[in-house]
């Protein structure tokens, strides 16, 4: 058996071992911060995937609760999602400021009120509307609880909203937050010494940076960029030698190619790079080509 069949065959091991499997769905059960911090630390024989904007395949919308349903009945999987606030200050899920690509709707959605929304329907990617509707990032939280991990990104969402909303709903066992710079990570901190992190590090620089500001890595992710290559080599050395997870994103680069087979060596090409997560726009696919290595 080749090297690259025994990588694989390891990660499908470790998402076994990891996750469970019930009423249909693959689940990523974890119940306090630190079985997070456990989950996301870096082994050479683990992969896992993330779903961009939650993920965007098979007919089903970005941001989606549906969506996240079934990419759960596939694979074990966890969710980047983008809060942004309604006029009236309800955070919903909306990668953009404006309505019109993802659903039916026209505007900006922070000239919306919540109960203006509930007669938008959201859009597949190929602009073709579905019968779902904007979900409340708390409504999402609460079924996501026992069952994945909700990445949040910055959107227009103020940093204290979203670390009142993490206390309220006791979610820290589950939810992490995307940031951008130590400043960002050490805000939360102070709101919640066991928050979990997903890092912008792409250089020697930002690594430096997070280390002389004393965040504990034990508590992060790291995004190192959307491609393979050399330039990566630095910052695996680095990160995995403080246990930290590098995640690639394909969502600007394999997810783009426009056939299967493309997106199958994409995807693969990360798996052999080094990295331990790959963020995709369809991670049904990628775990489907990461199991079709074998």
């Amino acid at each position: 058996m080749s090297h690259l069949n025994n990588r694989v065959k390891l990660f499908s091991f470790a998402a076994l071992l990891l996750t469970s499997s019930c009423s249909g769905l693959h689940k990523i059960a974890l119940s306090q911060p630190e079985e997070m911090f456990s989950y996301f630390s870096y082994g050479s024989d683990r992969k896992i995937i993330s779903g961009h904007r939650g993920g965007m395949e098979n007919g089903m919308p970005e941001n989606s609760l549906e969506t996240f349903k079934a990419t759960l009945k596939e694979t074990p999987a966890f969710f980047e999602i983008d809060p942004r606030l309604t006029k009236d200050s309800v955070i919903v899920l909306m990668h953009d400021a404006t309505l019109d690509r993802t659903t039916t709707g026209t505007g900006k959605l922070a000239d919306y009120t919540y109960a203006e929304l509930k007669d938008i329907r959201l859009k597949d990617k190929d602009g073709n509307a579905t019968p779902y509707k904007i979900p409340r990032l708390e409504e999402v939280i609460k079924w996501g609880r026992g069952k994945t991990v909700l990445n949040l990104d910055k959107k227009d969402v103020p940093f204290q909203m979203i670390a009142d909303l993490i206390k309220r709903t006791n979610s820290n066992a589950f939810v992490m937050l995307t940031v951008h710079s130590p400043e960002e990570t050490r805000f939360y901190l102070e709101q919640d010494p066991k928050a979990m992190f997903s890092a912008h590090i792409k250089d020697e620089k930002t690594f430096k940076a997070y280390k002389d500001a004393g965040i504990p890595f034990k508590q992060m992710i790291a995004y190192i960029g959307p491609k393979v290559g050399e330039q990566n080599e630095v910052m695996y050395k680095l990160l995995h030698a403080e246990d930290v997870m590098c995640m690639i994103s394909a969502a600007p680069t394999y997810d783009k190619l426009s056939t299967v087979e493309e997106r199958f060596e994409g995807y693969k090409s990360v798996l052999l790079d080094g990295a331990s997560i790959l963020e995709s726009d369809n991670p049904i696919e990628a775990s489907k080509a990461f199991r079709l290595l074998d």
